[in-house]
């Protein structure tokens, strides 16, 4: 089952949470600000509220789909930096403009990051073509293409397994 790890409890977090919470997944949320947690989640989802997200990062199964959208760029660096150290992940989508990108990828690789690895990471999120910015627009765009990857995923396994 698709393991999901979403960083932020924002709006487009809350959104984008209760989107996955229809689909067949586990759901860690996680975000250090409890307050901002509603009371009640789709069962699926594990509410995480921690001032150690980084430990988040390193317990995730392999093959995580890992999503960063905090309300804080130092923290979604720090974060960034956690997801981009693995190297089995299914997804690292990042929340930000292509500015963002362009700044997170100089500090990826000042501090060490093969460029060639800067691919694996996605931002700005969501599939293209979706210019809406409300919260709920964001995040059925992004969810839509975690579900894109997970079909990608699925395909080259069995592609595998065929050979």
């Amino acid at each position: 089952m698709m393991h999901v790890v979403l960083f932020g409890a924002g709006h487009v977090g809350h959104a984008l949470a209760n989107v996955l919470g229809m689909l067949p997944c586990v759901v860690q949320w996680v975000d250090a600000r409890d307050e901002l947690f509603p009371d009640e989640v789709p069962a699926n989802v594990q509410i995480e509220a921690t001032d150690a997200p980084e430990a988040i990062v390193d317990e995730a199964p392999a093959g995580s789909y890992f999503i960063v959208m905090t309300h804080d760029h130092s923290l979604d660096f720090t974060l960034t930096q956690r997801i981009m150290r693995r190297r089995d992940f299914a997804y690292f989508g990042l929340i930000g403009s292509k500015t963002k990108r362009v700044k997170f990828e100089r500090r990826l690789i000042e501090r060490g990051l093969a460029p060639e690895r800067l691919q694996e990471m996605t931002c700005p999120i969501g599939v293209e073509g979706i210019a809406d910015k409300a919260p709920p627009a964001i995040a059925l765009a992004v969810a839509a293409q975690v579900l894109r990857v997970r079909e990608a995923v699925r395909a080259s396994a069995t592609a595998g397994a065929a050979a």
